[in-house]
């Protein structure tokens, strides 16, 4: 008898190990890869809502549940916005998305999209990226990384405490710029440009820090820059500037995974999303807009045939880039005729 149960004992103990071997064998099987992404904005800030979290959430639809995509907003893995870049290529994480300039002058190429009155809209600007990124940045500034995503945002714009309608007028204002060519746009236009991120942006307009900030109008609601400042001059035609984007994998996490998982990653990346991500930035303008004509603040809008002198202006910054690209070796001049032909190229398609 002691023997039969014995023998029963090991044979059900041997059953139920079996099982749960076979279940974590399933679960193992079910979610292979967990992806770290890391970023700077909260996660209701739209970015995060309306395009990273969708790209997230498509790859772990896609992959079956295989990939697992955890989310990091406002920088929770650590360190500063500008080292994101450095977080992607060393590993701390797995992807990231960054502001290019948070890092200036390290993607030179990619600034030619970030000149003064080279933009007309998000998706045109973003699709001309991504296509100059594979044939020029890819395997040059961006060789270290894999990158998922370029793209850029809605028409860059001054949001001020005073009206701006001249040049003239930002004469000693201190301004926020997003990017060292924004930053150097503003020196030529008489103002002082002040380095903050944008988080920042709120405490500096409130305590007096700055009188002004260059975003998109998407930016301005969580900011509470409607609040905090009465006029926003916009452009029509070409904007005053714009930022570059992008999402940024680490290489070799991209190539540990198997080839239907790389599929994955490939399917939702690319040329398709660069322009998914662009246009959603800049769709989120008007409503944002919205929110600065119902307080009643103060909307100037530059038109295009009074633009000479604001671009007059801007041509030593395009001087500056133009030679810092010869330093470097690069035809900073062919890169330029691409990007006006191919935003000129696109423009159209994306016009509504």
């Amino acid at each position: 008898m002691t023997n039969r149960r014995t023998l029963l004992s090991v044979v059900t103990g041997a059953a139920v190990a079996a099982l749960v071997a076979g279940l974590s064998g399933t679960a193992a099987t079910a979610q292979e890869v967990t992806l770290k992404l890391h970023q700077f904005l909260p996660p209701q800030a739209n970015v995060p809502k309306l395009v990273l979290d969708v790209w997230a959430d498509n790859v772990e639809e896609d992959s079956g549940g295989r990939i697992k995509i955890d989310r990091y907003p406002s920088m929770q893995l650590g360190g500063k916005p500008p080292e994101l870049m450095d977080q992607a290529i060393d590993g701390v994480a797995d992807i990231v998305w960054t502001v290019v300039g948070y890092t200036p002058g390290r993607y030179l190429s990619t600034e030619v999209f970030e000149l003064p009155f080279m933009m007309t809209n998000a998706r045109a600007v973003s699709h001309a990226y991504w296509e100059m990124f594979e044939e020029h940045m890819k395997d040059d500034e961006f060789k270290d990384v894999h990158i998922l995503g370029t793209w850029v945002h809605g028409p860059g714009m001054f949001h001020t405490k005073d009206p701006v309608e001249r040049p003239e007028d930002l004469q000693g204002m201190k301004i926020r710029g997003g990017s060292r060519s924004v930053n150097a746009l503003l020196t030529e236009l008489g103002a002082t440009p002040v380095g903050m991120p944008v988080p920042a942006v709120t405490e500096g307009l409130s305590k007096g820090v700055i009188d002004g900030t260059t975003i998109p109008w998407e930016v301005t609601p969580a900011l509470k820059v409607p609040e905090l400042v009465a006029n926003h001059t916009e452009f029509e035609g070409h904007a005053l500037y714009v930022l570059t984007f992008v999402l940024a994998m680490n290489k070799a996490k991209y190539e540990s995974l198997p080839d239907d998982l790389k599929a994955v990653i490939d399917e939702n990346s690319g040329l398709e999303f660069s322009v998914f991500a662009g246009g959603t930035q800049a769709d989120a303008d008007g409503p944002a807009r919205e929110i600065a004509l119902d307080l009643g603040n103060n909307i100037i809008t530059i038109p295009a045939d009074q633009t000479e002198e604001w671009r007059k202006r801007a041509q030593p910054v395009y001087d500056a880039w133009l030679e810092e690209m010869a330093a470097k070796g690069k035809d900073g001049q062919a890169l330029l005729d691409q990007a006006r032909m191919l935003i000129e190229k696109y423009t159209p398609m994306y016009t509504n």
